[in-house]
């Protein structure tokens, strides 16, 4: 924040403040008397200057907060729609009332790094941030959404370049691709597909607020990117004589709803503040056969069943806490994406499902057609759930009275226990949540544009695709000397892949013949379905038992016959078909009792030597 631009409540010293008034020299109003700066009329009227330096120093100085040399100095202005005292802060120009929330709020900023010298340097007020590549501009406040338009989140580098990858795969099968980023923000999206994949896309980055656009285009002359009705600003250089743009970028501003009715496209990432059914509709109705549409929701109180009313009245479902909830919260937002696809006679196969921490990403593949259209609402379906044990199936199609309703359950919870034992959740997706062969070549592009931060999860999903705890894949694009081995699986690095088949570039639409046989292709990638959900190894751990360790238990659960794999969704969790009774038996055949210090001591000194005692650990 520059000095001209800072508050008139912040001061270095006592005297800077008594500058604001000139208390040694000029005359004020009513013969020699003067208001007070940081204080209404009404509230403190105008006085000689003796008295007014006892109130500056006595009520405004005495109670500032310091940071970093400079004292925030306590306001009675009409700066806040309540008009009560407070601060303004140094760094992101927020208004604080109280002192204590103002001393936490600075804390915040510096356990984020964030101080006022970071917000100097090519631009008083901005901050420039570099990933992947790709400069943006940030505001002081770009991590507090309540406090501004252009809010940028940190933590979700993952997604960006999830979402990256997936664009990439897209562009090597047909180009050039019309890309959209329906909510900008920043536009560092949509910058690093234009700077990355430069000719293969072309690249529009939409948002309906005008500070956004204008950041965006700023973002873009910050790149060297060519941004449509664009103009480089003061702060910035402009490019040296004879150094053309990279590329263009199309920015627009308009409502996200609108855009998408306007224009077709092959590639839509949504990812709104919050949750994303209100544009599915929108998205669907125009993206072009065999695009894909990528859908971030953020609203994770409503998904991960913290806000049940909220899931119902956003996504119609009825859901409840489990060990899996994050797979259900994947679930229903695929289930939302689906039915929004079938109302525009279109399908969707799925390609990624990932719901980590912050978000839930879903990326779906577009089949036009009714057929589609019914095969995709056919795996819709409700889930039951038993509320003893958390063992879960779905519910077959059909009327079924509720009486056996109970019996399609693995477990004989409802046999031993009076009542109800299980409920009826959903309507979810019961169909597949990973491609294999997509997420191979997402793994490509990842090593390809080093994306390091990323390249553990995909192979992470690629193993859970196919339910498995070794998969061995070539990576091409770069040659490294040895093998990796990284969550079970295995890199052969000196293989090369068969690059993808080139698709008809001329624009026209596909007979059905060869649109058939593409669909066919594109199924094929997809490996025997994973089994559905998975189990939490500590959840149903034995009172008074050492459970063996987690990559132990899958090779266990292997040589006893069944697939299995771990997931990503809970680093404990074990995505297996074995149902639950068939997995307690393995962990309980394994598992050994848990001695306490005196057993342990009695049998040492009865000739049980300290590596027997270690095995039982």
């Amino acid at each position: 924040m520059s000095v001209s631009e800072r508050h008139a409540s912040i001061q270095a010293t006592l005297e800077g403040l008594e500058t604001l008034v000139d208390l040694n020299g000029g005359k004020g109003d009513l013969a020699g008397r003067k208001s007070c700066p940081l204080c209404p009329e009404e509230k403190f009227k105008a006085c000689y200057s003796h008295k007014l330096r006892r109130h500056l120093q006595n009520l405004h100085w005495k109670v500032y907060v310091e940071f970093e040399g400079q004292r925030m100095c306590i306001c009675h202005l009409a700066c806040r729609q309540m008009r009560a005292t407070h601060y303004h802060c140094v760094v992101c120009s927020v208004t604080i009332a109280r002192k204590t929330d103002m001393i936490s709020h600075l804390k915040r900023h510096i356990n984020k790094g964030e101080t006022e010298a970071s917000y100097s340097g090519t631009s008083d007020t901005y901050e420039i941030m570099k990933e992947l590549g790709t400069n943006v501009q940030l505001m002081p406040n770009h991590n507090t959404p309540q406090k501004t338009d252009t809010y940028f989140n940190r933590k979700m580098k993952t997604n960006r370049q999830l979402v990256f990858c997936s664009l990439a795969v897209l562009a090597e099968e047909r180009s050039p691709l019309e890309c959209l980023d329906a909510f900008g923000a920043t536009g560092i999206m949509g910058l690093q597909w234009a700077k990355h994949l430069r000719s293969a896309v072309k690249v529009t980055i939409n948002d309906i607020n005008e500070a956004c656009v204008k950041m965006i285009k700023e973002n873009c002359c910050l790149n060297h990117i060519r941004g449509e009705g664009g103009r480089i600003p003061r702060q910035q250089e402009a490019p040296a004589e004879g150094e053309a743009p990279i590329t263009t970028v199309e920015v627009t501003k308009m409502d996200a709803n609108v855009i998408m009715h306007l224009r077709p496209f092959d590639y839509i990432h949504l990812d709104p503040f919050g949750t994303a059914v209100n544009y599915l509709d929108a998205a669907f109705r125009n993206v072009r056969n065999l695009g894909i549409v990528s859908v971030t929701s953020t609203d994770t109180g409503s998904l991960y069943s913290k806000s049940l009313n909220v899931t119902l009245r956003h996504y119609g479902c009825q859901i409840v806490r489990t060990e899996y909830y994050r797979e259900l919260a994947a679930r229903v937002v695929t289930a939302a994406i689906a039915r929004a696809a079938a109302r525009c006679n279109k399908g969707v196969e799925v390609l990624l499902a990932v719901a980590l921490e912050h978000f839930v990403l879903v990326v779906v593949r577009v089949l036009r057609g009714p057929t589609q259209a019914d095969e995709t609402a056919k795996k819709l379906q409700q889930l039951l759930h038993c509320q003893w044990c958390e063992e879960r199936v779905f519910l077959h199609p059909g009327n079924m009275v509720e009486e056996n309703l109970y019996r399609q359950l693995p477990c004989q919870c409802h046999s031993g226990m009076p009542g109800k034992t299980a409920v009826e959740l959903g309507p979810l997706w019961s169909g597949s949540l990973f491609n294999t062969g997509f997420l191979r070549r997402m793994l490509v592009a990842a090593v390809q544009h080093s994306m390091d931060d990323v390249q553990p999860l995909v192979k992470t999903l690629i193993c859970e695709a196919d339910c498995t705890t070794l998969k061995s894949f070539s990576v091409t694009g770069h040659s490294l000397l040895t093998n990796q081995v990284e969550c079970g699986v295995v890199i052969k690095t000196l293989q090369k892949v068969e690059e993808a088949d080139t698709v008809d570039q001329s624009g026209k639409r596909k007979t059905a013949e060869e649109g058939g046989t593409l669909v066919k292709k594109l199924r094929s990638e997809a490996s025997l379905e994973h089994p559905a959900f998975y189990y939490s190894i500590h959840r149903h751990s034995i009172r008074g038992m050492n459970m063996p360790k987690l990559n132990k238990f899958l090779q266990y659960l292997s040589e006893a016959g069944f697939r299995v794999s771990r997931t990503h969704f809970d680093p404990t969790g074990v995505r297996t078909d074995a149902t639950l009774e068939q997995f307690k038996s393995v962990l309980t055949k394994y598992s050994v009792p848990t001695y306490s210090t005196a057993t342990s001591t009695g049998s040492v000194g009865h000739g049980i030597t300290a590596e027997e005692t270690d095995v039982c650990k």
